[in-house]
């Protein structure tokens, strides 16, 4: 389409600030971006729609504009809703490089725009997708009952005779066609999901196709705002998208796929291209699913620097009581709260990783059995530094000691996406999460932070791509142990049982089986003569010969203590 047709366009409110004479430049896609440089994800014929995020000062305009220009972009159309106007450096800029510059009316949501571009453009490909696209945007239109990816799946059934599904980075299925029977199972979508994260972390061009079963999927990338736009000319690039490492490392644990269940290896272009535009309607609802999240962020992020810069437990009460019915409406009273902690790590790697553990947490929790993504958002997640941090609710939660607290559990957190995000970490990254218990007031939250930390950090020194450990775990001291270093470790246990096993192996004493049991029975007796079938006096006699090998005496804590963890790193 012409840049031209978008003036036209009312509905869609633009206005040209400069760049009169290149109107009949050719618009083949369309990006959002809020990216300082964002030429990586530039394919060129791109109209560039931005919120001027990047922008710090008058200075920022002209280094910007001439990436945009030597990318190859159609056009840019800036946002006037983050500062009330668009910049005059920003239009003195693109006067100067000759490119045409949009401003777009706050009432105007970008979502509008992409799809409209991406309306027009595909339509010009292909006169199918043109079809489905129509259908879905009247569908959209007629309230949020309609819209939504599952509309546009319903219409590649009924128009293009495919079967698809959209499912998360962790395998957990977004939407699907209402008659497929049988849906695709637990272990399909886990493997599917797993075969796209390897596919993207080692640069294969999409769409990936994967065999299971006898039936073999079409996987196509689903990518959302600030990353390469999923159109053909764009996604099928000489590395299929994949970008710098450093890029895939932004992006491997959040993309959604378009999953068909088709062979695309024979496709046409014309039908290739279809199903890149249907990526990029799919990419607008994920947008504004993301969007949606941003309510819950911020309070999360306020709740988070008060309980960390140790703020009166009154004002974070207070914060809670805003944060609760957001989270949980139609609740009545403040809930129990749990906090659970992640970390992403990639080898060799400097930057900040806390707002990509943050978007791959947000997935974790949601909750696979809701419906529809009002009720499968109930948690809130902020992130600071290489962190993220979940505030999760519980509705109803028995008194906090007796052991019949209902909440997140570490073990099933990681369940069902342990396969997929092992597969898209294999190299070079790891992912860790602890979890709290639940505390039911705002005093308790700091030591539920703490003991969420203290428990990822259990979670990291355990061996594996995708950890996690939870409050319960935490009782025993024998969870330390994996922090002392290994040369450590061995010289204290040589140095408290090596003269045991030595005696053992010239007399037969059997110091250290009786060694365990003494402390196994807590120190009784009776009891450990009872378990070893001896009498008290030999016992007695061979405890005794232990204190005299080791110069320690089993009747103080600490000397039992030692014993135990010795055993236990032995």
């Amino acid at each position: 389409m012409r840049l031209r047709a978008l003036l036209d366009t009312d509905a869609l409110g633009l206005k040209l600030l400069g760049g009169e004479d290149e109107l009949d430049r050719t618009v083949r896609s369309v990006m959002t971006t809020d990216l300082r440089d964002p030429s990586r994800y530039l394919s060129g014929g791109e109209l560039v729609l931005t919120g001027l995020a990047w922008r710090r000062d008058a200075a920022d305009s002209e280094p910007f504009v001439r990436l945009m220009v030597q990318a190859g972009v159609a056009a840019l159309a800036a946002g006037e809703a983050e500062l009330g106007c668009v910049p005059e450096d920003l239009v003195v800029a693109c006067v100067r490089h000759r490119l045409p510059l949009f401003a777009v009316h706050e009432s105007v949501a970008f979502a509008t725009i992409t799809e409209h571009v991406v309306r027009q453009v595909s339509g010009e490909r292909a006169g199918d997708l043109a079809a489905v696209v129509d259908r879905h945007r009247r569908m959209m239109t007629s309230g949020p009952a309609g819209g939504g990816p599952d509309v546009v799946l319903d219409l590649l059934g009924s128009d293009l005779d495919l079967r698809a599904w959209v499912l998360s980075p962790t395998g957990r299925p977004v939407a699907g066609p209402k008659d497929a029977d049988p849906a695709l199972s637990a272990e399909v979508c886990a493997k599917l999901a797993a075969e796209h994260l390897a596919a993207t972390r080692t640069g294969r061009r999409a769409p990936h196709r994967v065999p299971v079963g006898g039936t073999t999927y079409s996987l196509f990338p689903v990518r959302g705002r600030g990353q390469l736009p999923a159109g053909a000319g764009a996604a099928r690039g000489p590395q299929g998208g994949a970008g710098s490492s450093r890029g895939v490392r932004e992006t491997v644990l959040s993309d959604w796929l378009l999953v068909v269940e088709a062979d695309a290896g024979d496709w046409a272009e014309e039908r290739l291209d279809l199903l890149y535009g249907v990526t990029q309607l799919i990419a607008v609802e994920r947008d504004r699913r993301d969007a949606a999240r941003t309510v819950r962020r911020r309070l999360a992020q306020e709740v988070l620097e008060l309980v960390q810069t140790g703020a009166a437990p009154a004002e974070i009460a207070a914060r809670l009581r805003v944060a609760a019915p957001v989270l949980l409406p139609g609740l009545g009273a403040a809930p129990h709260w749990q906090v659970v902690v992640a970390r992403v790590e990639w080898e060799d790697c400097a930057e900040e990783t806390g707002q990509v553990a943050q978007t791959l947490l947000e997935e974790i929790l949601v909750d696979p059995h809701a419906t529809g993504p009002e009720q499968s958002d109930r948690i809130a997640v902020a992130h600071t530094g290489d962190e993220a941090v979940a505030l999760v609710p519980l509705p109803a939660v028995s008194s906090e000691h007796d052991g019949s607290e209902v909440g997140v559990l570490a073990d099933a957190l990681l369940e069902s996406v342990r396969e997929p995000l092992s597969a898209g970490l294999d190299g070079d990254g790891r992912v860790t999460l602890g979890v709290s218990a639940a505390v039911h007031s705002a005093e308790g939250l700091r030591g539920a932070l703490e003991e969420a930390r203290h428990a990822r950090r259990v979670a990291a020194a355990r061996p594996g791509r995708v950890c996690a450990a939870g409050h319960q775990e935490l009782a025993s001291h024998v969870l330390l142990l994996p922090f002392v270093p290994d040369d450590v470790r061995r010289a204290f246990t040589a140095r408290l049982l090596d003269p045991l096993r030595d005696y053992d192996r010239r007399h037969r004493a059997e110091l250290i089986p009786t060694l365990e049991a003494f402390l196994d029975s807590d120190g009784s007796w009776t009891r450990c003569a009872n378990r070893l079938h001896l009498h008290v006096n030999t016992l007695r006699y061979r405890v005794g010969r232990i204190e005299q090998l080791t110069g320690r005496d089993l009747s103080r804590l600490e000397d039992k203590l030692d014993f135990f963890l010795a055993l236990r790193m032995s």
